[in-house]
């Protein structure tokens, strides 16, 4: 079987430091490579290899938003008046620049774009969605879903 393009071939133990390494991000490596089942220095080698061809695109602390006062979140469908290239990159240079806008993902359905917004509440939302994410280049119109749960929420 191919591997997609640009894709990294990955052993068993390289799978193995990611699925630690997601679990818990500050490690150490003695720690790690005891885990894994290396020695240190290959354990060193490998990680390097993965930070350097960008499988490991960072680390970061993983922030609890109910602390931050931040867990309101809506799904927002966008319908854009234009499709071509450069409508597609205004609105995805634009749409960068909010700081609210947790996601953005272009969609193949009967809408264009899908945002994952995350404020305070509902009203922090509705200034959002009024003053900037409305205001977006060619947005046609916007459709919202709001998070009543969040049962499962990636942190990779």
């Amino acid at each position: 079987m191919k591997s997609a393009p640009g894709a990294v071939d990955l052993d068993h133990f390289d799978k193995k430091m990611l699925r630690i390494l997601g679990e818990d991000g500050r490690i150490t490596v003695t720690a790690l490579a005891e885990r894994v089942g290396l020695s240190k220095t290959p354990c060193q080698v490998r990680l390097k290899r993965l930070i350097e061809s960008g499988v490991i695109r960072g680390f970061r602390a993983v922030v609890d938003p109910a602390r931050l006062g931040i867990d309101h979140i809506a799904f927002t469908e966008i319908k854009l008046t234009d499709t071509r290239e450069s409508a597609l990159l205004a609105f995805n240079e634009a749409v960068r620049r909010i700081p609210e806008v947790e996601e953005c993902h272009m969609i193949a359905s009967n809408f264009d774009y899908l945002l994952k917004v995350r404020t305070s509440d509902i009203r922090r939302y509705r200034e959002i969605l009024g003053e900037k994410i409305s205001s977006l280049p060619f947005v046609a119109s916007t459709s919202t879903f709001v998070a009543m749960e969040s049962v499962k929420e990636a942190v990779r």
